[in-house]
């Protein structure tokens, strides 16, 4: 859906103290689903492109989809003004994703995300560290502990220091 794509791309500028100019965002997953290699509608096609526009610098790590497809998707969304051999590294990896990153966007629900080491990765990336799990299937209470400021979509937490994307703003769990 059109409106939950920029909801999730408005949430996550917004929460990076309204720039991502220069700032590195890591992408998990750019499938429309997981076990495939299909991008073809995939949300984050457009959610990359609303980075790009903003002048993020994205790290893309998707198991599955190569990377000439992922650069090809998001020619077709960025502005013209975009570098994409500049603005656009894709990863090896999930962990070369975040090094140096600023927030992680969960776009794919590929099972590989849930048993990463985000105690390593929290450690590789700059601070305040962000986790933007668009796919609800990480362990909240787990990335909190580790340092990350988290945010999920459309999910009720009684976590009063969890943020949830709802509607068209971001609120913390006790107004949800």
């Amino acid at each position: 859906n059109d409106f939950q794509r920029r909801r999730f791309s408005k949430s996550v500028v917004r929460s990076l103290f309204d720039t991502l100019a220069d700032k590195r965002i890591a992408v998990f997953g750019f499938a429309y689903k997981k076990n495939t290699s299909d991008p073809r509608d995939s949300p984050a096609i457009y959610i990359c492109g609303d980075m790009l526009t903003e002048h993020a610098m994205l790290s893309v790590y998707d198991p599955h989809v190569p990377g000439a497809t992922i650069r090809a998707s998001l020619t077709d969304v960025a502005p013209a003004s975009v570098n994409m051999e500049r603005s656009v590294e894709i990863a090896s990896d999930p962990y070369a994703a975040c090094k140096g990153a600023h927030a992680i966007l969960v776009l794919t629900d590929w099972d590989e995300f849930t048993e990463l080491d985000y105690e390593n990765i929290y450690k590789s990336m700059a601070k305040p560290a962000f986790v933007f799990d668009g796919r609800d299937m990480l362990n909240t209470s787990r990335l909190q502990e580790t340092g990350f400021h988290v945010y999920i979509v459309g999910k009720y937490s009684s976590d009063p220091l969890v943020s949830v994307i709802t509607g068209n703003v971001i609120a913390d769990s006790q107004s949800s």
